[in-house]
């Protein structure tokens, strides 16, 4: 990575993304000089799980004075990206579609906010694939910069820990819910 570093870090939720803020805040990533925590995530459902999840993240980067923006929360808008591919299993065509729809929203953002690069937690969960998150990230990120960080698990593992996050028992849409 080079110095110059003004990074959007997406965030689906704060116990896959405590770790990682930390591992920012802390200075501990060569080459990030700024950065700001992204949560977009009109993937979620229902709204009541969506306001949970956003509340924490809130909390959590309020308790380290990291800076964070939260984009519209638009599920109808979300539920057109994936229309056709509902009855796709978890890591199927449907979170590839999820994930370029979300980092496209992150590139937009980045380019309105001075930002010049993008990464992300969503391959963190064991509900996702880091490979198909990468993907998704290049074939929409084109004038900025994807950094597909390895996080450091380990510190994710002693934050969730120490900390009594609210924690979700599936990845977010209502087509990870069924089992």
């Amino acid at each position: 990575m080079t110095d110059g570093v003004r990074l959007v870090l997406m965030s689906c939720c704060a116990p896959c993304s405590a770790g990682a803020i930390r591992q920012l805040a802390d200075g501990q990533i060569p080459g990030v000089d700024d950065f700001i925590v992204l949560f977009y995530n009109p993937n979620i459902y229902p709204d009541t799980e969506y306001q949970k999840r956003l509340d924490e993240q809130i909390k959590y980067c309020e308790s380290l004075g990291v800076k964070y923006a939260v984009g519209d929360y638009n599920h109808d808008a979300w539920r057109e990206c994936v229309r056709g591919l509902e009855n796709e299993p978890e890591r199927g065509a449907r979170c590839s579609k999820c994930f370029a729809f979300r980092f496209a929203f992150a590139r937009k953002f980045a380019l309105e906010n001075g930002y010049n690069a993008i990464a992300s937690v969503f391959g963190v969960s064991r509900f996702k694939d880091q490979a198909q998150v990468d993907s998704a990230a290049e074939s929409v990120c084109d004038e900025i910069k994807y950094i597909p960080i390895k996080w450091d698990e380990d510190l994710r593992v002693a934050i969730n820990r120490a900390v009594d996050f609210y924690r979700q028992k599936y990845c977010g849409c209502e087509f990870s819910l069924r089992k």
